[in-house]
């Protein structure tokens, strides 16, 4: 029996969209890299740098080293020569501002965006040439980002992304998470025009203690940080 023409475009779409979906497999498990290594030519000791910048945005936004939400982020150019240039930083503000999808990610990506097309500021971009610079940056968050900053990140088309402390290790410290990790995000963002490289897991030995005394009331409260009433606050 000779299959209908319909049988055969269908056949013809589901293999194309298997091998496409292969191959975005394929590509993928080479952007999640080993965070010791250099790659695009950044030291792993430059890494920790940024990582570390990220953990710091907490005070320097929140003006506390130990909000419970102690959500992270620094936004790099690593074009240049040396560390590189910071941008901007974020944190997460959902109890600050009332807004529940303000998460470290999103409060730096609008922060980078103000201050790319600031008229008078270091760089004055139009609109388009601000969505145009993504592509050049770096984005640092200490822990993994949630699937919906995981997808904001891709849609900004970063050069980048670097995160410290795993969704994994969250869940298994008592966090909420919605269980769809930044891998599996980026496995299924294959149709948007650019790509960005996924490192995970960088200086995890000092983002991990910003997120483990919050269901733990014997855990130590971070540096500068003391325990008050159950909760970490700064110590004065």
């Amino acid at each position: 029996m000779i299959p209908s023409p319909f049988a055969l475009g269908a056949a013809l779409i589901t293999s194309i969209v298997a091998v496409q979906y292969a191959h975005a497999a394929d590509s993928l498990q080479k952007t999640l890299a080993q965070p010791a290594r250099a790659i695009n030519g950044i030291a792993p000791t430059t890494r920790s740098h940024w990582m570390r910048r990220a953990n710091q945005a907490l005070a320097d936004v929140l003006g506390t080293p130990c909000p419970f939400a102690a959500f992270g982020t620094a936004i790099v150019n690593h074009t240049g020569n040396g560390l590189g240039d910071l941008i901007c930083i974020g944190a997460n503000g959902n109890s600050r501002t009332g807004n529940p999808t303000f998460h470290g990610e999103m409060a730096a990506i609008q922060n980078c965006t103000s201050i790319l097309t600031d008229p008078q500021g270091p760089y004055n971009l139009t609109a388009a040439e601000s969505l145009s610079a993504f592509a050049q940056l770096s984005l640092y968050t200490n822990a993994e980002s949630c699937p919906m900053c995981a997808a904001a990140i891709r849609w900004a088309g970063f050069k980048e992304y670097v995160y410290g402390s795993s969704v994994d290790r969250l869940v298994e410290q008592g966090w909420a998470q919605i269980r769809i990790s930044s891998m599996d995000v980026f496995r299924q963002s294959f149709d948007l025009p650019s790509t960005t490289r996924l490192i995970g897991e960088v200086l995890t030995n000092e983002t991990d203690p910003y997120f483990l005394w919050q269901y733990d009331p014997e855990y130590r409260c971070p540096s500068t940080c003391v325990r008050r009433d159950g909760v970490c606050s700064k110590a004065h």
